[in-house]
């Protein structure tokens, strides 16, 4: 067979990534259409900026979840090809099997895998990762930062200190001790997890107790179906193998394996940890600013004289009124959040060396950048264009909630 030509690539690429242009139109004639009642993710269509960063955050969104399904991959991510190694895009394979892909669409890397392939696989390690990490890390964020900034005093003079302790560090300097081999044996990253996870079953549970505390009748069966599924997962998430902590200092059992919905691998829980862990505090000092300016506001006072509880006023008074701010900025964390999982693997961090993810990626094809650009160009140019679409994302989200 003959090697593709350039717009033969281009075309064979957009045919393969059919489902996702599917998927994209029908987001969007749905979301425009019925646009007028959907809040503010409706008014997002009414800014071209927020339409372009949607459109650009939803591409890798749904690359990543039809690629983990296999649907617009061409090859095994981590199989080599004999012949195949540094091979530049359009070339056909030697000889292909039976109902084998033919080409490498965007060639080989130093290890004869196939750059389309990892490139797609690795959207799906970030659309995994980022945007949970991030909800994560806003829980922690929201809990603490809510009760320091209303409350004041001791406790936000302690919540600031801690917080600004670990703003102190710098980024990497952290993501390196958390998530080195010696770290992970002592059990640091699980004990984290411990920790950190539990923070959405706090926020869930003071959420629905403050908002029903005074019915009891309704209170008392919704928190215990709830908090019950909350804390299944919690557990879920933090067991590995049946133990929560697994070290030669410390055997602490979890939850049964039968009863273990996830099966996180314990890198990537390094990984999600870290990143929680480095975004929480910045989070803080955002919440804590936000509720500090708005609880001087005149209905605040109003529910104070009503009688309600300083919880209820914090998630139901505040929180809400704070919402066009940290939506855009949950935004901008993804983005930020991407970088840091980026740069943790082109620095061979946390995640396994043979890993598809971009940074690993563009790491293994830098050091033959001075003769070939396509193992490590494309998946930097997945890395820009999904933090410009996130960027553009959160521009549209912030003029269209300043209209509130």
């Amino acid at each position: 067979m003959e090697p593709l030509g350039f717009l033969e690539i281009v075309l064979r690429i957009l045919w393969q990534l059919m489902p996702v242009w599917i998927a994209l139109v029908v987001l969007f004639v749905v979301s425009i259409t019925y646009k007028r009642k959907l809040g503010l993710y409706g008014r997002l269509f009414d800014s071209p900026i927020g339409m372009i960063g949607f459109g650009l955050v939803m591409f890798w969104v749904f690359a990543g979840i039809f690629g983990a399904m296999d649907l617009i991959v061409t090859h095994d991510a981590l199989s080599q090809i004999s012949g195949m190694k540094n091979k530049v895009p359009g070339t056909p394979l030697r000889a292909p099997e039976e109902g084998q892909y033919a080409w490498y669409l965007l060639g080989g890397d130093n290890l004869a895998r196939d750059v389309f392939s990892r490139l797609i696989k690795g959207a799906w390690i970030v659309v995994q990762i980022a945007p949970l990490a991030t909800l994560f890390a806003f829980m922690v964020g929201i809990t603490l930062g809510l009760p320091a900034g209303y409350f004041g005093g001791r406790l936000d003079t302690f919540l600031s200190f801690l917080a600004n302790l670990i703003l102190a560090f710098p980024v990497i300097l952290l993501f390196y001790l958390l998530v080195t081999p010696e770290i992970v044996d002592t059990g640091v990253p699980a004990y984290m997890a411990i920790v950190l996870f539990v923070f959405p079953v706090i926020f869930i549970g003071v959420l629905l107790n403050s908002r029903y505390h005074t019915q009891p009748k309704v209170r008392t069966p919704l928190l215990i179906g709830v908090l019950g599924v909350a804390l299944w997962l919690y557990l879920s998430l933090v067991s590995n193998g049946g133990w929560l902590i697994d070290t030669d200092q410390l055997r602490l059992p979890g939850l049964p394996r039968f009863l273990d919905l996830f099966d996180v691998p314990a890198n990537i829980l390094v990984v999600f940890v870290s990143v929680v862990f480095v975004n929480s505090p910045t989070v803080f000092r955002i919440v804590r600013g936000l509720t500090m300016d708005i609880k001087t506001r005149d209905y605040v006072a109003a529910a104070q004289t009503r009688g309600e509880g300083p919880w209820y006023i914090m998630l139901w008074e505040i929180l809400p009124n704070a919402r066009g701010p940290l939506i855009v900025d949950f935004c901008l964390r993804i983005g930020y959040t991407t970088i840091l999982l980026g740069t943790l693997g082109f620095f061979g961090l946390g995640l396994q060396s043979e890993s598809p993810d971009w940074g690993s990626t563009i790491n293994e094809g830098r050091k033959l950048l001075s003769i070939y650009l396509h193992p490590a160009l494309p998946p930097a140019l997945a890395l820009l264009s999904l933090v410009l679409g996130l960027n553009l994302l959160a521009d549209g989200l912030r003029e269209e909630s300043l209209k509130d």
